[in-house]
């Protein structure tokens, strides 16, 4: 799935276009959990934003520049067996979670996909939670939902991608730092609607989609509610 939170018609349209590739690990016999693999393709993106490759003059740092300069595109892959093992030979990072892996690449020119990464699939990319996930801790990071919009697995690991990299983009750099050592903690679950109204009104980031797959350009899809964004205490 490819998403960006920036308004078709932006001045970043004229720059040229980079993409985040993220590939989730989605076995026959064992596919992950759907709220465990939205959280962990959130946090890593949030791995390689926060990696010392991607900062200053790290190896990846140009690419990560020149990413952000244009649309932050992200795009949700899915791979198994063999084609997961060639995924891992290419440079990037594996974030596991509870039962999910996804590793993040860094970005790369739109149409310059390595060949182990293009021939992955990208639509159809679904999945369930096997038991109602747990109440979000609230003193934490949370990204909320959307609760009128319903996206496929693939979709959502993009925008919960995306109000992430909103959150570190808002967050001072001590807020980063904190966030980076506690291994980027965070839950994500979908509002009520009375919550989603009272979030997208909070002043925290909102992402708000495009519109290239699934659903209406203009969609907000993800409010990134962190603790240091807060304006008075935790919502709720």
């Amino acid at each position: 799935m490819s998403d960006s939170p920036i308004p078709a018609g932006s001045p970043r349209d004229e720059a040229p276009q980079f993409v985040l590739p993220l590939v989730v690990r989605i076995e026959r016999d064992a596919p992950p959990a759907r709220t465990d693999a939205l959280e962990t393709s959130a946090r890593a993106v949030l791995t390689l934003l926060g990696d010392e490759r991607a900062l200053g003059d790290g190896e990846w740092a140009e690419a990560v520049r020149n990413w952000e300069d244009a649309r932050i595109r992200k795009v949700v892959r899915r791979a198994r067996g063999a084609e997961w093992r060639r995924a891992g030979t290419l440079p990037g990072i594996t974030v596991t979670g509870k039962s999910a892996e996804v590793r993040v690449f860094p970005p790369i020119p739109l149409d310059g996909w390595p060949k182990d990464l293009a021939r992955l699939q990208v639509s159809g990319t679904d999945l369930d939670d096997p038991e109602p996930p747990l109440d979000a801790d609230r003193a934490g990071p949370v990204l909320w939902l959307n609760p009128g919009l319903a996206m496929s697995a693939g979709k959502a690991m993009a925008q919960t991608g995306h109000g992430a990299q909103l959150a570190w983009w808002a967050l001072p750099e001590e807020s980063r730092t904190a966030w980076r050592d506690a291994g980027y903690p965070l839950s994500v679950r979908t509002a009520t609607p009375a919550e989603w109204t009272r979030l997208t009104h909070s002043g925290l980031p909102l992402v708000r989609d495009a519109g290239f797959t699934e659903i209406a350009p203009g969609s907000c899809t993800v409010v990134a509610d962190h603790p240091a964004l807060r304006r008075s205490g935790p919502l709720g």
